[in-house]
């Protein structure tokens, strides 16, 4: 029980630090000429590599819940 909750939040402080990884990547991908060069990345495409932050962060979010919650699950205290 104990392992599972504090594999879940070692998994929440890992995702968290590598937030900003993840951000500067879009950001450079999205941004033409940001990084130097130039991008291929117009329209719709652009707005769905921009949510590719948001879903990161639920996905981190989502796994380090989902292993807490089995760790509560096996101690009886979650039904």
């Amino acid at each position: 029980m104990l392992g599972n909750l504090i594999g879940g939040f070692i998994t929440i402080i890992v995702g968290v630090n590598l937030v900003p990884s993840v951000a500067d990547g879009v950001q450079a991908s999205v941004n033409p000429f940001s990084n130097g060069t130039a991008t291929n990345v117009t329209g719709a495409a652009s707005t769905i590599v921009g949510l590719v932050t948001l879903f990161f962060v639920l996905g981190v979010a989502s796994a380090g819940i989902a292993v807490a919650a089995q760790g509560l699950r096996k101690a009886g205290m979650l039904g």
